[in-house]
């Protein structure tokens, strides 16, 4: 029996039809977060550094999302009303790892949160960077 030779154009054809079948689920889903209002928990990666000491990536819960915000234009100063509301951490607890390679003379832990459940809030500069002083 001779190979199966398959021309670009019904190759191009298959490929479009495999993407459709099993990769439409993926598509929705990054559709679905381009349109989600909210503030969810979800995964996140970053690197840990510390002066004296090698950086060690660590996977964990952050707060993700995005809250509805408003501004309008008023008479008086400072001349516009602001509600913004951002995805801000509600609930948290501090992990310890300890980074690699730090000289004798440093400690070499590392805390950071991890997000145990996540809203939409009052922006607060103490813990955000944000327009509104509260």
């Amino acid at each position: 029996m001779a190979p199966l030779r398959l021309s670009p154009v019904t190759l191009c054809c298959v490929t479009l039809a495999v993407w459709l079948c099993c990769g439409a689920h993926t598509e929705a889903s990054v559709l679905n977060l381009k349109r989600f209002i909210g503030c969810a928990v979800r995964e996140f990666t970053f690197l840990a550094r510390k002066p004296g000491c090698s950086g060690l990536h660590i996977t964990t819960d952050a707060c993700w999302g995005r809250c509805e915000t408003w501004e309008k234009p008023v008479l008086d100063p400072p001349f516009i009303e602001s509600h913004q509301r951002v995805c801000t951490y509600n609930e948290t607890r501090l992990e310890t790892v300890q980074l690699p390679n730090c000289s004798a003379d440093v400690d070499p832990s590392y805390t950071y949160p991890v997000a145990l459940r996540c809203d939409c809030g009052v922006c607060l500069t103490s813990t955000t960077e944000c327009i509104t002083s509260v």
